[in-house]
């Protein structure tokens, strides 16, 4: 049950929005200041951001518009005397606040104790050599990687590894500095950027081309655990999750690798002494069942986000209540109100999320995209198959796609080059070469990109040309509207494939829609009264 002691919280929150650090955390301090309210914790909040949920009124009983740092929350934390503090629903910027808090004796000084997670698991997590410490420990693999703190240790641990190489900054978020190197000339470019943003840096291995799976696994006090979500992010590793489209559960793995990834989450989670919710992020390579644990975030993030909206599983929300003291076994699914968070979601749709860059804002900028995130927002769609919910995503990102066919001329000078080193258009790329007549092995041999995800979208750019062959709407065979229509082609997509030239496409704008619903061709939609006629058992 909740320890009784706690009476007052001061929770760090999201601080400034910026790139790699966005409106995740506004959603995931929203929540925890949702669950201590209901258990009635008085809360104090420290946020200097004014545009965001959790800083509107009657959220949380008090709030600082200060900057999160230790200086600011120090001085907070004389004035109001809180009895503990939560730091993992705040990003990057309150957890690298927190362990500070901690290491100079501020929370221990003033008798605040951390909920959730201990600050030694998040330094655990946070600090490489010592992650990869604690996972040895448990015999479970890592990325061969090096710290440094000077362009001579970098050197050293390059010589060490060999090349191709990845440098990352440490204690940083969103990829922050972090790059790929393929010999020394690039090895001291990425480390003069990456030792700007962090004293440390992390020289490892690269393992570019190999998949890229997260879990999202919750942990009670009571050493309970679950995985809420599984993800898989459709490009290789090399490409920063938040740059990537991620869909949600994962379909290229087997039965057998998805258990042996669980299983191996839940092991490291209950090993490092997580209380609440993070999130394992692997490398993995089917072929051989190899893997490699990329990090541990000992924190709510950009994936668990997306695994709360996914799923209907109210991560941040939980994570608060385990934070102080509830166990699973406790608490409700406060979205479903009837299933326990003992109980983990299952999904019969797919779930995808597609990264918004605004890069043509910028003079000079580059459009590639790589390890570290530039990307400024995402949207999330949801389908029956990975065609439905990519189409759909795609028209929702405000780029001015239809969907992944069906969208005006894509100027690219080099079709190989664009599908090799990525750029924010690279799905965009992938739809011009398949209606190039470049195959699927080739398009995954130049991106690494699972030939499964490829052959769906194959699948749309098949349609797209059978709906060509014809010039109107009433000559398209019904099967195959149906098909376009499940596949998540809009009315306009198939309207600008039958009606080839502008001037027909505005003359015959509902025509496409009028002929599609006379033959029947909508949502299915089943009343509640015919769900309880068909399944008695499930409804009673």
């Amino acid at each position: 049950m909740k320890d009784t002691t706690i009476e007052k919280v001061l929770i760090l929150g999201s601080g400034a929005l910026k790139i790699g650090q966005a409106g995740e955390f506004d959603y995931s301090g929203s929540q925890a200041l949702k669950a201590l309210r209901e258990e009635g914790i008085q809360t104090v909040l420290i946020n200097p951001n004014i545009a965001t949920v959790q800083t509107s009124e009657g959220v949380a009983d008090k709030i600082y518009f200060l900057p999160v740092t230790p200086f600011f929350v120090e001085k907070v934390i004389e004035k109001e005397h809180p009895q503990g503090i939560l730091l993992s629903f705040g990003g990057q910027t309150a957890l690298n606040c927190g362990v500070e808090l901690y290491r100079n004796g501020i929370l221990e000084r003033n008798g605040v104790k951390v909920l959730g997670t201990p600050v030694e698991t998040i330094m655990d997590t946070e600090d490489r050599e010592r992650f990869v410490e604690r996972l040895d420990e448990i015999g479970v693999k890592t990325i061969h990687s090096h710290p440094a703190e000077n362009m001579e240790e970098a050197r050293a641990a390059a010589a060490s590894l060999g090349y191709p190489l990845i440098v990352r900054a440490a204690y940083a978020l969103g990829g922050l500095g972090s790059g790929f190197c393929d010999n020394e000339q690039q090895l001291e470019e990425v480390c003069e950027k990456a030792f700007s943003f962090s004293p440390q840096v992390l020289v490892e291995k690269s393992l570019k081309g190999w998949k890229e799976i997260e879990y999202e696994v919750v942990r009670d006090r009571y050493d309970n655990c679950i995985t809420v979500c599984n993800m898989e992010n459709f490009d290789p590793l090399g490409i920063h999750t938040g740059e990537s489209i991620v869909v949600a559960p994962s379909q290229t793995l087997s039965n057998k690798d998805y258990y042996f990834l669980r299983e191996l989450s839940i092991k490291i989670v209950r090993h490092l002494g997580i209380v609440g919710e993070c999130n394992v992020q692997y490398a993995y390579d089917p072929y051989a069942m190899d893997y490699r644990v990329i990090e541990v975030n000992a924190r709510l993030s950009r994936s668990s986000a997306l695994a709360s909206k996914a799923t209907g599983y109210p991560l941040a929300f939980v994570a608060a209540k385990l934070g102080i003291g509830y166990g699973l076994f406790d608490l409700k699914n406060s979205v479903t109100k009837t299933t326990p968070a003992f109980f983990e979601p299952a999904l019969d749709y797919i779930v995808c999320k597609i990264p918004r860059w605004d890069l043509s804002k910028f003079h000079g900028v580059s459009r590639k995209i790589g390890s570290s995130m530039k990307s400024v927002g995402e949207v999330m769609s949801i389908g029956r198959t990975f065609e439905e919910a990519i189409q759909k995503g795609l028209r929702m990102i405000g780029q001015g796609a239809h969907g992944f066919v069906g969208n005006q001329e894509l100027a690219v000078a080099d079709v190989d080059e664009a599908l090799r080193e990525p750029t924010d258009k690279r799905i965009l790329v992938i739809a011009k070469a398949m209606q190039a007549g470049y195959t699927v092995d080739q398009i995954h041999d130049l991106t690494k990109i699972d030939r499964w995800f490829l052959d769906k979208l194959e699948n749309l750019v098949r349609t797209y040309a059978e709906l060509e062959a014809f010039d109107t709407i009433e000559s398209v065979p019904g099967e195959l509207l149906r098909e376009a229509k499940q596949q998540g082609f809009s009315d306009f997509q198939i309207q600008r494939a039958v009606y080839h030239d502008e001037g027909s496409i505005i003359q015959n704008q509902d025509k496409v829609r009028t002929y599609r619903k006379s033959l029947g061709i909508v949502p299915v939609v089943k009343q509640i009264d015919t769900l309880a006629s068909e399944f008695p058992a499930a409804t009673n």
